[in-house]
């Protein structure tokens, strides 16, 4: 424990005032907005650090973190385990909104009853059967449902925290913040909301309107915003910047913050899309091959329908030999937690050296065990790994070398307790969703197999490491890269409301660190499919290319 006069930022960093005002602050709750690349999740983990290491968040409180997606809810807890220690980091719990629900429900589902009511052993999944299997939609209802009906669980929950981080809060539906109001209004928790209202692109979902403001008035928070972004290069922010000025003047970022010229933006257009996938192609394989840009620091972003969109540039990669990953196909089963394990433990029996794996198999499998329980697993999943590298090792003298490779994965998830998979994710609790996902996933690894034979290669595929991504704009939300290309920005193709396709336009702009690209075709040939509304002459995105147009560099060349 230490004085909160002595404490630092950990690790050495440097924080911008507003960002280290709400690291520290011990007594309002705060509502920050930030941009792309600020350093929300490195604030939310720095003032963890701060509230535990200070005692400001006394023991044996908890800090609360609620998340949108499995992803960015581990990577907070991570992170903030990197900053302050395991020990310390015990008492940060990190839970999507639905994952906080299914806890309220699971501690407290007798208060339900009625056609609400739900049998002890009760599963999740389809289709939905009175009393004994509900949907995942259901979660969050049937939470608000048992706060509302009773005090126990309301002051239960508000006894056990004494600060909650809401992040990528501008995302946040009426069901969600109805949840939070119940379970936190009119107490003394520190709230802190932490998002980003010109990437709200969860519209369709039912995020509110002004979320930030409903939030200051209902809990007095004080409004932060943070403008440092950590991504970007200076020509790329200036570019962000012109943009701001059209969605949120108020939030432009100051010229004097930002200094230099680093940074390469280029604008280009083609006759139509095959002279674009092989210019595009070309260009790629350069930036893998001279420059030795990772192919995951390079991201292809497209508006919609990546695979009508990116046909041909996937063709002219496949004929270059260019690892991608399309995550249109891949998004869903590469993110599911059962899909990571079996992939880490098999790179952790048929790699070479796989310390990342194995770390990640043993954060996925005991993540809130004590350190008892800990030792114990991890001792036992260690000889299992150990024999099975020495059967593969066998096998590979006798020219058999990745053989049985899915049987040793299915005896390994049957060495799990079932428990400890569902805790992996809520939708686990039905055991068909459950098989879906390791089916899904040994067919993924069959076909990566059919594309690169050594299977740690196949595996490296599959996790993206070594595979330039296609995905849309919005599956872009909360990643960045080296280079992004932002394919198509044409009228036919940004052609849904101009608000929302300037903030989406945003959020693939603010994806790059180092280099952006925005192309467009005059003729995008119609798909075998013939999908409605496609049209095939096409011309550019007039405001879009006006605010990339004066940050070109200069011989439009890098």
């Amino acid at each position: 424990m230490i004085s909160i006069d002595a404490w630092q930022p950990a690790d050495g960093l440097t924080l911008e005032p507003n960002a280290l005002l709400a690291a520290i602050e011990q007594e309002r709750c705060l509502a920050l907005t930030a941009g792309p690349g600020a350093g929300k999740t490195e604030m939310l983990a720095q003032r963890a650090d701060f509230l535990l290491r200070t005692g400001t968040c006394r023991y044996p409180k908890r800090i609360l973190a609620i998340s949108f997606k499995v992803d960015a809810s581990k990577n907070l807890k991570e992170r903030v385990q990197r900053r302050c220690g395991s020990e310390l980091a015990s008492r940060f719990d990190s839970h999507t909104f639905h994952a906080f629900a299914k806890r309220i429900i699971d501690r407290f589902r007798p208060v339900l009853t009625g056609e609400n009511a739900l049998e002890p052993g009760y599963t999740l999944g389809k289709p939905k059967e009175a009393h004994k299997k509900i949907d995942f939609d259901d979660l969050v209802p049937l939470a608000i449902q048992i706060l509302k009906t009773s005090k126990l669980p309301r002051n239960a929950i508000r006894q056990t925290y004494s600060d909650v981080f809401l992040d990528e809060f501008q995302d946040c539906t009426g069901q969600q913040y109805e949840l939070v109001k119940l379970a936190f209004q009119g107490t003394n928790i520190r709230l802190t909301a932490v998002g980003d209202t010109k990437q709200k692109i969860m519209g369709w979902a039912g995020a509110l309107d002004g979320i930030f403001q409903t939030f200051a008035t209902d809990f007095s928070a004080t409004p932060l915003n943070m403008y440092r972004n950590f991504r970007s290069k200076p020509r790329l922010l200036r570019l962000q910047n012109e943009i701001i000025r059209v969605l949120d003047p108020t939030s432009v970022m100051p010229e004097e913050k930002i200094s230099g010229d680093g940074g390469v933006v280029l604008a280009w257009g083609f006759e139509d899309s095959r002279q674009e996938a092989e210019y595009l192609a070309d260009r790629i394989g350069e930036w893998i091959d001279h420059e030795l840009v990772p192919h995951s620091e390079i991201a292809v972003l497209i508006s919609k329908q990546p695979d009508l969109y990116a046909n041909h540039l996937i063709a002219a990669l496949d004929a270059k030999g260019i690892p991608y990953r399309n995550e249109q196909q891949l998004q869903d089963i590469a993110t599911e937690p059962a899909a990571r394990l079996v992939v880490d433990y098999l790179s952790c029996i048929y790699g070479k050296r796989e310390p990342k794996a194995w770390v990640r198999l043993m954060n996925l499998l005991v993540p809130f065990a004590d350190d008892e329980i800990q030792t114990s697993i991890r001792r036992d999943f260690d000889r299992l790994i150990k024999a099975q590298r020495k059967s593969a090792s066998l096998l590979e003298l006798i020219d058999e070398p990745y053989s049985g490779w899915w049987e040793s994965a299915r005896g390994f998830l049957n060495s799990i307790p079932h428990e400890t998979l569902v805790a992996l994710s809520p939708d686990y609790e039905s055991q068909d969703r459950l098989k879906a996902v390791v089916r899904d996933t040994k067919v993924r690894i069959e076909e990566l197999l059919e594309i690169v034979p050594e299977l740690p290669r196949a595996l490296e595929r599959f996790v993206d490491e070594k595979a330039v991504r296609i995905l849309t704009i919005h599956k872009s939300k909360g990643l960045e890269f080296d280079s992004v290309i932002i394919l198509g920005v044409e009228n036919q193709t940004f052609w849904g409301k101009p608000d929302e396709e300037r903030c989406g336009f945003f959020v693939g702009v603010s994806r790059a660190k180092r280099r952006l690209v925005v192309t467009m075709s005059k003729l995008r040939e119609a798909p075998p499919s013939k999908p409605h509304r496609w049209q095939e002459k096409r011309n550019a995105h007039k405001e879009f290319f006006d605010y990339v147009t004066p940050f070109v560099s200069a011989e439009n060349e890098e």
